[in-house]
């Protein structure tokens, strides 16, 4: 939760060099865990024995990633800027293991770089919207946080249903989710909201860049499901 005195509560806005400084600092770090994930997921790729070893240990590996994931941002005003920092690159490396055997397992590569070009482009265009939007969107991200527990419902029950037509609704609404979220995120930074709730710039840009990267990341992996048409890789 952010606190009462954040200035996305109080109705003002950092002067625009504080604000760049904000979303430069927290997309310079999201970059450098998708740089971690990038390199640990083609190593993975590159590997069988890695690759193996990541399949064995999916199920521990998917525990450790939440754990890290959520603890980091329920923890990131009690620990320095440093830890959190750390914990954001471990969080990327693991992410890198399980986008190497999804990318292996499920798509072509032809497939991975179409999903890649149309996420960043999506991610891109809701970013530089949230960066430039006078328009508070502070009551869409609580909205948009019960979504995406909505969808995760739905996920985890698909997994038992393995329906197919599902699958496509499931993807595009997370396409949509995540998308809108990026904008939020991206407005909240911008305002030094994260500033304002973690006491630190430092603090805050590993936040930042943790938010961001979850919502990249996500909306690669929902536009890889829908173009490989949610099937493995012949």
């Amino acid at each position: 939760m952010y606190n009462d005195y954040s200035p996305e509560r109080l109705g003002v806005r950092p002067v625009a060099r504080l604000s760049t400084a904000f979303l430069s600092q927290a997309f310079l770090w999201m970059f450098v865990g998708l740089g971690v994930s990038a390199l640990i997921a083609y190593l993975t790729q590159s590997s069988a024995g890695i690759a193996s070893a990541a399949i064995n240990l999916w199920l521990p590996l998917i525990i450790v990633e939440m754990v890290l994931g959520v603890g980091l941002q329920v923890a990131i005003r009690r620990i320095n800027a440093t830890m959190a920092l750390g914990l954001f690159l471990g969080y990327a490396a693991i992410n890198g293991l399980t986008l190497g055997v999804i990318v292996l397992a499920y798509a072509s590569s032809a497939t991975v770089v179409e999903a890649f070009v149309s996420a960043a482009a999506m991610f891109g265009g809701a970013a530089l919207y949230g960066a430039v939007t006078r328009r508070s969107l502070a009551n869409m991200f609580g909205y948009l946080a019960m979504a995406t527990w909505g969808l995760v419902v739905a996920i985890v029950l698909n997994l038992i249903l393995g329906n197919s037509t599902l699958d496509i609704i499931i993807s595009i609404a997370g396409v949509a989710i995540f998308t809108a979220l990026t904008a939020s995120t991206v407005q909240k930074i911008s305002r030094g909201d994260f500033a304002a709730s973690t006491g630190s710039m430092e603090k805050a840009s590993v936040l930042g860049a943790l938010l961001l990267y979850i919502e990249f990341v996500s909306i690669f992996l929902f536009l890889l499901s829908l173009f490989s048409g949610g099937g493995r890789r012949r």
